[in-house]
């Protein structure tokens, strides 16, 4: 299997639907918050440091991740919109997708935060060496010692 990490730049690639759809069976609205806000303009992943990434294996969009600067803490950014779909999980398509955008927050940033919504998110993002933080959620700082992901 050949997972191919590309950025989302003028256009949400035609398979967010299908993603979409697929996050919302599960209770998940973040991908159709992506979706309108894409829309309206109002998100596009343009500022500094900003990016959106797809994973891809074949033709098919397997996930999307994201990340915005992080209002509420000078200097970071904050992981967004996040969703694999279910039939493609616990094959390190999120954790491919999640060191790129981590990869590239090194060179614009020293603090990366994550709003887990569940527990199973929750300990995805740890494996990855965030750590729960009663402010920001989750909180990676890379500035630290370099994390070593741990096994799922």
């Amino acid at each position: 299997m050949t997972i191919d990490i590309r950025m989302i730049r003028d256009r949400l690639p035609k398979e967010i639907a299908d993603l979409e759809s697929e996050a919302r069976r599960e209770g998940y609205r973040h991908i159709t918050c992506l979706v309108d806000e894409w829309a309206a303009g109002d998100t596009r992943f343009e500022r500094d440091g900003e990016r959106l990434l797809g994973a891809h294996v074949g033709a098919a969009l397997a996930g999307i991740g994201g990340m915005t600067v992080e209002p509420a803490l000078s200097g970071a950014l904050r992981m967004r919109r996040f969703y694999i779909r279910p039939a493609m999980r616990r094959r390190g398509i999120g954790r491919m997708l999640a060191s790129g955008l981590l990869d590239h927050a090194r060179s614009c940033c020293s603090i990366v935060t994550v709003h887990a919504g569940n527990a199973g998110a929750a300990k995805f993002w740890e494996s990855l060496g965030f750590q729960a933080s009663e402010r920001d959620g989750h909180r990676l700082d890379l500035q630290g010692p370099s994390f070593t992901p741990q096994s799922p």
